[in-house]
């Protein structure tokens, strides 16, 4: 199985993007789904058909879906939120705005994406095309499952133990209810989802990410900073596809001056990405809306091509044995060394690069060793592991 996630600033095209790489994936014969999860669907919109929460058959081998966030959330999070709803009561009124509070933001999208995971495990399609929110939420769910994993390491396990045993005198003397063990239970569970999801959507042989951008300023250096951040945490940056690109042969004067600045914007884009393979897609003289000019859309981004072939595979992050020490290279571009900080806590690594933090779990050989050292240089953070953490 192949899955494709696209994602870029608000407004670039991506929903339009997306659901051409599928046309024409369900074209060359893949049996393909194309879904959204962003909460403001639009992707019924560019196919201008009525989607469902399930998947729909809009022609061969092309399922289409918006997904439902609520139902996700009442599925994967009901006892949580029956929980939280008994909590927040237990001193005061029940209104609507309880239920509201007890969804965290984030948490329906989140949520959303663990129907990916779903299809993966049921072997039941080809070909996952999926039109994500904007950049910045993209990035924040991404890097929730690692998030989450220190507390549920490092906290949960213990807390989980202490509400067991202090149930009993608690809840009295509180006043308040306690979480049940199915409720501890239940946060678990999504917890091994979301890690699972992380594992699947870090695994560059199955997961691509590729970024709409267009050939203005701003788009760019939000591209380059969704780019730097997806590095970070080891996700591939399979292609960059520039939309909505004004063609050589429009020769009206009104455009003159708009036709240098996205000459002068392509170029910043190529240089930057580089080797990241560069897709064009031309500014369309009439609105992309339905199946005919998506088809024509795909045509023009991939060619000949295979659309969901993995148009490039680099490794962000890597091991290297030097003399009787190891070096832990990890692919950083577009930052400064003056905006990466580091720190070391047991297993883990924690680098921060402006206000993107992650927490890095050390390979097995690393675990034990500490940090001698770091450069940064030719966009590469080099860590030098040396002696044993307690030494």
């Amino acid at each position: 199985m192949r899955i494709i996630l696209y994602t870029g600033k608000g407004g670039v095209g991506k929903t339009s993007i997306a659901a051409a790489t599928a046309v024409q994936s369900a074209a060359s014969g893949k049996k393909t789904l194309l879904v959204s999860t962003d909460r403001a669907h639009s992707l019924g919109d560019s196919l201008d058909i009525k989607l469902a929460p399930e998947p729909l058959l809009i022609k061969p081998n092309l399922w289409a879906q918006e997904i439902d966030s609520t139902h996700e959330v009442e599925k994967g999070w009901g006892q949580v939120q029956k929980y939280l709803t008994n909590l927040l009561t237990a001193k005061a009124i029940k209104d609507i705005t309880t239920e509201e509070l007890t969804v965290f933001p984030g948490m329906e999208d989140l949520l959303s994406l663990l129907r990916i995971l779903r299809y993966y495990n049921e072997n039941a399609y080809e070909v996952i095309v999926i039109d994500c929110a904007p950049t910045g939420e993209t990035l924040a769910l991404l890097s929730f499952p690692d998030m989450l994993r220190w507390w549920m390491d490092k906290l949960f396990p213990i807390k989980r133990k202490a509400i067991k045993i202090l149930r009993p005198v608690a809840e009295p003397l509180l006043g308040v209810p306690m979480p049940s063990d199915s409720v501890m239970g239940e946060i678990e569970k999504i917890y091994n989802q979301l890690d699972e999801m992380r594992q699947l959507f870090t695994n560059k042989e199955i997961t691509s990410v590729r970024i709409v951008v267009n050939p203005e300023k701003m788009v760019v250096k939000e591209a380059q900073r969704s780019f730097t951040y997806l590095n970070i945490y080891d996700f591939n940056v399979d292609a960059v596809i520039i939309n909505k690109v004004i063609p050589d042969n429009v020769s009206d004067q009104y455009f003159t001056l708009w036709k240098e600045i996205q000459n002068k914007y392509t170029e910043m884009i190529k240089e930057s990405f580089s080797p990241v393979p560069i897709y064009d897609v031309p500014l369309f003289e009439k609105e992309v809306i339905g199946l005919e000019i998506l088809e024509r859309m795909g045509k023009e981004i991939f060619k000949e091509e295979d659309p969901a072939e993995i148009k490039y595979n680099a490794c962000t992050q890597r091991v290297l044995k030097e003399k009787d020490e190891y070096l832990l290279a990890i692919y950083i571009p577009f930052t400064n060394k003056k905006d990466i900080s580091l720190n070391q806590k047991s297993d883990e690594l924690i680098i921060k690069v402006g206000s993107v933090k992650r927490n890095v779990t050390l390979p097995k050989m690393l675990q034990n060793l500490s940090v001698a050292g770091a450069k940064f240089e030719e966009e590469t953070l080099i860590i030098r592991f040396g002696g044993a953490v307690n030494e």
